[in-house]
């Protein structure tokens, strides 16, 4: 079967990840390349408060990964994921191929925040 690129977002568990940040986000790219798959990127994408708690969690850690796995392989993958102590939730999109470049490039860069260089406007004063 061909392989295929996906994008996965898994939300890991913050706790864990602050206590051993390559220690965990490091089992995501063993878990794809487990079942034969290649990482073509993988980073934090955010850290946030969960809109409701999960497994009593309120705070999340995001992570982004593309990859490229057989088909047949992606169910052994999600099965592995939902087994991980430390992925408390996990959604794997397949990428149509004509956006693979695209994607993959802009995950590679990482995320700046523009720098609030210019001064807030001053309020005109009624007269």
């Amino acid at each position: 079967m061909a392989a295929k690129v996906y994008e996965g977002m898994f939300l890991l568990d913050s706790n864990r990840y602050a206590q051993n940040p390559q220690g965990v986000s490091g089992q995501i790219p063993q878990m794809i390349e487990k079942f034969g798959g290649t990482v073509l990127v993988s980073r934090l994408w955010s850290e946030q408060r969960l809109a409701y708690p999960i497994d009593g969690h309120r705070k999340g850690t995001y992570w982004l990964t593309y990859f490229r796995l057989a088909g047949d392989q992606l169910s052994p993958l999600t099965r592995e994921s939902e087994l991980n102590e430390n992925v408390l939730r996990q959604m794997i999109l397949a990428v149509d191929p004509r956006l693979v470049e695209t994607l993959v490039a802009h995950a590679a860069v990482p995320s700046a925040r523009p720098a609030a260089t210019e001064a807030a406007p001053a309020s005109v004063a009624a007269p």
